[in-house]
């Protein structure tokens, strides 16, 4: 891994994912601003929070064991060509009514082929296997409070056909993830650059 700038604990809450281009960021974070209300019951996601996972590796991972998926990340990275994604739409789980998460849609298929090889590389340096397949989202808000969500339900629905733009991803990063009262912050530990198309 990078060198870090301080050093970390001997276990910490660790995630891999990609960010999108600086123009579909801008684009959600502003829906987002046009969503946003005072007592809404939403939790939004800051914008510098903002990213794809495509493999939550664990809320205690023994720092070693992130030194020893540093070559498999890197190895599965310089297999990777660059791709392009869309963000489009937006959703809720279980669904807009009751939920418990807000999403913007993504579609492509190379997210989902690189979580799928991310994820054999975990597996392959004894990381749990994920329960769930790969679901191609991107959380904006998580609804704390369903007393005041009414209004924003209703600005979800009407744009449920949103379109935020496309990302073009050449590299993936391995975060660290500290949880506060305040929210998460997210630390990049190491950045893995695909491969440059031939």
């Amino acid at each position: 891994m990078a060198a870090e700038t301080h050093p970390l604990p001997d276990k910490i809450r660790a995630f891999i994912a990609v960010r999108m281009s600086d123009a579909v960021e801008a684009a959600l974070a502003d829906f987002i601003g046009e969503l946003r209300s005072p007592r809404d019951g939403v939790r939004w996601v800051r914008r510098s929070n903002l990213h794809v996972t495509l493999k939550f590796l664990g809320p205690a991972v023994e720092v070693a064991a992130l030194d020893s998926l540093a070559g498999p990340l890197r190895s599965t990275a310089s297999a990777t060509e660059p791709f392009e994604f869309r963000a489009h739409g937006v959703g809720g789980f279980p669904d807009l009514v009751r939920p418990r998460v807000i999403w913007a849609g993504l579609a492509g298929d190379g997210l989902a082929a690189l979580a799928g090889r991310v994820e054999q590389a975990a597996r392959g340096c004894g990381f749990e296997r994920e329960p769930r397949p790969f679901s191609g989202h991107l959380t904006i808000g998580r609804v704390r409070d369903l007393r005041g969500y009414r209004a924003t339900r209703a600005r979800l629905a009407a744009a449920r056909e949103r379109d935020f733009g496309v990302s073009r991803v050449d590299s993936m990063t391995l975060y660290r993830s500290i949880l506060s009262p305040a929210g998460s912050t997210y630390e990049a530990l190491a950045t893995f650059m695909f491969r440059l198309p031939s």
